[in-house]
């Protein structure tokens, strides 16, 4: 991890930015993402719950991991809380869409996207002028896995 930013937004929103590159980053995004929820519960009494404090280190993993594979360079997290809910986003340099394949029980590994669109309020991919921003939106009290399995 290059930097983590805290920052306060308006209102309830609170966010926090850091920049990392390779797979050994991969953790270090997990651990951004942990330790920013626990601190916006501790510190500023945001409601999170277990399930969603482990979806969203999924996400982030599997966000990550597909910016180390498929796109050079550096790649950005950013995590925005507000309003019940987490903005997981990641920028990186690709400014191919990832494919998304339809659900195959037989299929043996990238299931990741499927996975983070499953447990995900909303997904978007936004092509930018150098490379794109996947964002995955989390909701922090429901129960995320009501309803998936």
């Amino acid at each position: 991890m290059d930097c983590a930013e805290r920052r306060p937004g308006q209102g309830a929103a609170l966010s926090v930015s850091g920049v990392f590159q390779g797979s050994l980053d991969i953790a270090a995004a997990r651990d951004l993402a942990h330790h920013f929820l626990a601190d916006a519960q501790a510190v500023h009494g945001l409601p999170v719950c277990q399930s969603a404090m482990d979806i969203v280190q999924l996400v982030v993993s599997e966000l990550m991991t597909n910016a180390d594979k498929y796109a050079p360079g550096a790649s950005l997290l950013t995590l925005d809380a507000s309003g019940g809910t987490i903005e997981v986003s990641v920028w990186d340099s690709n400014p191919t869409p990832p494919a998304i394949l339809p659900p195959d029980p037989t299929r043996i590994g990238q299931h990741g996207l499927e996975i983070v669109i499953k447990l995900a309020h909303s997904f978007t991919v936004h092509r930018t002028p150098l490379g794109k921003r996947i964002t995955a939106a989390i909701a922090l009290t429901d129960d995320p896995l009501a309803g998936v399995l």
